[in-house]
């Protein structure tokens, strides 16, 4: 049996799994915005906050788009190593982004899980490309 049958779709569910959990974080972000803020804050600083994730989750939705219009045009599909990596960094993505939507984790925390779990995995992409 060859490895593709079996990375390709793993590759996808986890792919998908990263981006729906990113979906969640972005309509659910009311509650992580207020665990990045003291108790007392004001309406600038949620303001603040509020506009720094976003940005941070449109990014990453950014970065979404054009890793599967990689993967679906299939300058990656079969790409072994590429598969691997990022199955990876997606499923410790997924990990990450669940203990921070969880644990309700601080908004700076969102930049290091993206730094590891998507940096990472574009540059061998672009490098592809």
């Amino acid at each position: 049996m060859p490895v593709q049958i079996i990375l390709v779709p793993a590759r996808f569910l986890t792919l998908i799994a990263h981006l729906v959990i990113v979906i969640i974080i972005f309509w659910s972000r009311e509650n992580s915005v207020r665990a990045c803020l003291p108790l007392d804050y004001s309406d600038e600083e949620y303001r603040s906050e509020d506009t720094r994730l976003v940005v941070a989750l449109s990014v990453t939705l950014g970065l979404f788009a054009i890793e599967l219009m990689g993967f679906l045009s299939g300058v990656s599909l079969f790409n072994n190593n590429q598969a691997l990596l990022s199955i990876g960094c997606h499923a410790s993505g997924c990990v990450a982004l669940l203990f921070f939507l969880f644990e309700q984790w601080t908004c700076s925390i969102y930049w290091w899980i993206f730094a590891f779990c998507r940096s990472v995995k574009l540059q061998s992409l672009f490098s592809l490309i």
